[in-house]
């Protein structure tokens, strides 16, 4: 089973500063249909003004993903963490028993996020933050950028029963992914345009997966292709 969810079709808001689109609800986008998928709770579409950027403020047991997509976001908390990250890199932060922490975009252009919000696998642990370089050159098919599951040693961990993985790849490629039985995917092509399965997607579309062994992903254009698998 394959859904698209096609871009014009996501919640969000333009605050000005951001213009945020939501896959699932979120703020003050409400879908009843569009809560969570398995345990993926939020996917944000997020692009940041130069110069602007969240203030800080507190999240408690959450697993909060940051995939930036072009420009940087630099990061500070009340844990003592600072860093910035670049376009194809990923920050991850366990909220645990309370985190406080500000994004900003501090570049002379606009930053463009995937935020992602993913359950975790039991709440009250200690809060922590990480973040880890991975070059879009260097990705063969699809690459785990984070992941609560055993094996993956070379991703950033989160705690949580999920993964989540990226692929480059020019006009005419495809790469496959194997999702295990009783497991989802949420896919959404960053840029260029895909088919999944024979589904196709545009940029920026959502594709929510179930019943599925074995997702083959073809580039129709040059594509950056970002997937979730979750419980």
């Amino acid at each position: 089973m394959l859904e698209l969810r096609p871009f014009n079709t996501l919640g969000g808001a333009n605050h000005g500063w951001l213009d945020a689109h939501h896959h699932f609800s979120f703020a003050e986008y409400y879908d009843p249909q569009r809560m969570n998928w398995g345990n993926l709770r939020v996917w944000n579409d997020d692009v940041i003004a130069p110069g602007t950027g969240f203030p800080k403020h507190p999240h408690r047991d959450m697993e909060i993903i940051t995939y930036v997509r072009e420009g940087a976001i630099t990061h500070e908390d009340n844990l003592g963490n600072k860093g910035r990250t670049e376009a194809g890199d990923v920050q991850v932060m366990s909220a645990g028993t309370g985190i406080a922490h500000s994004e900003f975009n501090l570049e002379s252009t606009a930053t463009k996020i995937f935020q992602i919000w993913i359950l975790p696998n039991q709440a009250g642990d200690a809060p922590a933050w990480g973040a880890k370089p991975f070059p879009k050159g260097q990705r063969e098919g699809f690459v785990t950028l984070a992941s609560g599951k055993d094996g993956d040693q070379e991703s950033l961990r989160i705690r949580a029963d999920a993964r989540l993985v990226a692929a480059n790849l020019k006009a005419g490629e495809t790469a496959e992914y194997v999702l295990d039985k009783g497991r989802r995917a949420y896919l959404v092509p960053a840029t260029g345009v895909i088919e999944v399965n024979g589904l196709r997607a545009n940029a920026r579309d959502g594709v929510a997966i179930a019943d599925e062994s074995v997702l083959r992903v073809q580039a129709l254009e040059d594509s950056e292709i970002v997937l979730v698998d979750v419980a």
